[in-house]
Formats: C-alpha cells, structure tokens, sequence
C-alpha cells in the first residue's frame, strides 16, 4: 500500500472511543485487532477490501449512514479499493 490510513481520536472516555477513518485512495489500516465491540458509520457510499487473518479477502459494499456492528476480537486490514477518498466513523463500546 502507499500509505496508512489516519485515525483521529474525537472522544476517548471510560465508556466509548470514537474515531474518524480517512483513508487516501489506495491506503490501508495496516492489521489490527479490535479489543472493543464496535460501530462503523460509513460517510460515503464505497467499497472497502477486508483481509482477514488467514488472508481471505472480501469487499464490503458501504452505504453512506448506514451503520454496522461487529463483535471484539476481530483481525485484519482494510483497504480503500475505491478510486477516491474514503471516510468512516469508528465507535468503539468499551
């Protein structure tokens, strides 16, 4: 990938973290694990590739406002497959 995608933190208290996923065209999370259950709310309509820890790959088709939730303990690494930049929220329910 040519670069990382950038998080910032908007609110990181004892209950919630929220952060804001920009990712340039092409950029990627780099792999991670998730210690939280969280929401995603997807800012745009786009494609994300998801690769999961055994190296499957996946499309996730994202509609803009439309949000989802997954469970703690999730790895991988997500890639911006879109020919524009993407944005996503990230709240995490610690």
């Amino acid at each position: 990938m040519k670069n990382e995608a950038k998080g910032e933190v908007l609110i990181d208290n004892k209950r919630t973290r929220v952060t804001k996923w920009f990712f340039q065209k092409g950029s990627a999370t780099g792999w991670h694990r998730h210690e939280y259950d969280y929401v995603v709310i997807p800012m745009l309509n786009g494609k994300l590739k998801l690769i999961s820890e055994s190296g499957e790959e996946k499309i996730s088709e994202l509609e803009e406002g439309a949000p989802y939730f997954r469970k703690a303990g999730t790895k991988h690494n997500v890639v911006n497959v879109n020919n524009f930049d993407y944005i996503f929220f990230e709240i995490e329910i610690k």
